[in-house]
């Protein structure tokens, strides 16, 4: 997964010290109701669209952006589902992050899947009921949050 600038940057300085960043993510729909899934490089594990918010950019655009740069999929966002916070992690690099995550809910509009950059080694179309497996454990609360068809998105009371 490509590393932002702006962390890179960071890093310089922090080495692989823990790092709190924004990010983004989104369940895609097709008018079927499939999920668009990716199956990452870094772990071969399947997992909805992500990526970090670069300073000053909006959370939306920011997906729509990831989603495009990714996928190759243009996408309508619905709305938001969910505001979470991720587990500590440590990346396949060594350094260590833990996100702020926004999902969308985002409406497939054209576009032919497939893996766009080299963050991603293939891109399908999934049911709801025959999700792949491994698939990345965010994503699978994601889904859930994103489908429960709450006009509210859902946060941690």
């Amino acid at each position: 997964m490509p590393v932002p600038e702006f962390v890179t940057a960071l890093r310089a300085h922090i080495g692989q010290a823990p790092l709190w960043l924004s990010g983004v993510s989104a369940v895609v729909v097709d008018p079927t109701g499939r999920i668009l899934l990716t199956r990452r490089a870094d772990n071969g594990r399947w997992a909805i669209v992500s990526g970090i918010l670069e300073p000053g950019e909006q959370p939306g655009q920011a997906i729509v952006r990831e989603i495009r740069e990714e996928t190759g999929v243009e996408v309508e966002l619905l709305r938001l589902t969910s505001v979470d916070v991720t587990a500590p992690l440590t990346h396949a690099n060594g350094d260590r992050a833990q996100y702020l995550d926004l999902c969308f809910l985002a409406r497939y509009v054209g576009g032919d899947p497939h893996p766009a950059d080299d963050e991603n080694l293939e891109v399908r179309w999934f049911a709801p009921d025959a999700l792949p497996t491994p698939l990345n454990d965010s994503s699978i609360g994601r889904i859930e949050k994103a489908l429960r068809g709450a006009a509210e998105a859902w946060f941690e009371r």
